[in-house]
């Protein structure tokens, strides 16, 4: 699995998002959103129990992650077309106004290494990159077991620091002061 301080790899993977038309071939490369941090998490399928709940509690922190200057980027194994389906069976989906990647072949998340060789989709995974593409956070949890949006938001705030945080900082916290 990739991990902390590794680079993002090379990738040009079909996208979907909104929910105004059919997709039409829309992909997103490794390059996008140049100078940006990148939130990028996967859940393992569309259609699901835990994952809208994820999808939902992101969007909701959309803002503040844009305040922040990062963006949001979803992604699972599913195809554009049924990513466009969920999102237009649940107004909260429709709602969630950031990029889907659809990682049907599973080609990033094989890159990634977040692959469940038994289910043979991506475990629930983020990833925060920073403006050059590097990894500079990563959980990884199990299928049945849903991420705490704000904490990976007060996760980015602490990288953005460039400081030494304590346990259970929070932006407008001390920082820690190493003695000369």
């Amino acid at each position: 699995m990739l991990t902390v301080g590794d680079t993002l790899p090379d990738f040009t993977v079909p996208v979907q998002q909104g929910t105004d038309a059919l997709p039409a071939g829309e992909t997103l490369r490794h390059d996008a959103f140049p100078g940006k941090w990148k939130v990028l998490f996967y859940w393992p399928k569309d259609f699901t129990f835990v994952c809208p709940t994820e999808i939902v509690g992101y969007s909701e922190l959309k803002d503040d992650f844009a305040d922040r200057d990062a963006v949001l980027i979803g992604a699972s194994t599913d195809t554009a077309h049924v990513h466009l389906a969920w999102r237009k069976s649940d107004p909260d989906l429709a709602a969630a106004d950031f990029p889907w990647i659809a990682d049907n072949g599973a080609v990033l998340a094989s890159k990634l290494g977040i692959l469940d060789k038994n289910e043979h989709v991506a475990f629930r995974a983020t990833f925060i990159i920073d403006p050059d593409n590097v990894i500079q956070a990563v959980q990884v949890n199990g299928l049945n077991v849903g991420r705490n949006p704000q904490e990976t938001l007060r996760v980015l705030d602490a990288l953005q620091t460039d400081e030494l945080c304590p346990c259970n900082w929070n932006k407008g916290d001390d920082v820690l002061q190493v003695a000369a």
